[in-house]
């Protein structure tokens, strides 16, 4: 893997994943008749949603700084990005599925709260866009590999 591509690759992954759930909850909501906040007193949703969005927040740090930490500092640039790019992998998918969780809740039950926090969720994973800055500091770079990437990227 080309340092060049690495960044390219990741952020079009990211974007196409926000823009995806985006769409998702777009139509979702376009499609609700009368959107409540008051909650079924049975609903399942109810319970599941705040569960599995918390657990795919707490549990995509946790797994993505897991995976970090197996990076050896002596293992060379490629071998690196490949397994940073596996972390960020997982990072967003443990974002991504409670997200189409609780759009599929919003959806199925036209409540508020499953909406909101598939949006909440959203927001999380924009904000997990990868740049060259969150890499260098979160690989802990040397300088060398930090020129490599800089030099790839202006190429």
């Amino acid at each position: 893997m080309q340092p060049k591509s690495f960044l390219k690759t990741l952020s079009f992954l990211h974007l196409s994943l926000v823009i995806g759930l985006i769409l998702f909850a777009g139509i979702a909501y376009s499609q609700s008749n009368s959107i409540t906040v008051e909650p079924a007193p049975k609903s399942f949703f109810l319970y599941l949603v705040p569960i599995v969005a918390i657990i795919g927040y707490f549990g995509s740090q946790f797994v993505f700084k897991k995976m970090l930490l197996t990076i050896k500092l002596n293992t060379t640039l490629e071998e690196k990005l490949k397994k940073y790019k596996s972390a960020s992998h997982i990072k967003f998918f443990l974002i991504e599925i409670p997200a189409l969780v609780s759009i599929y809740a919003f959806y199925t039950t036209n409540n508020a709260l499953p909406l909101v926090i598939a949006v909440c969720l959203i927001a999380y994973l924009y904000v997990q866009k990868p740049s060259l800055d969150k890499i260098k500091t979160e690989l802990a770079l040397h300088s060398d590999e930090i020129q490599q990437l800089q030099n790839a990227k202006n190429k």
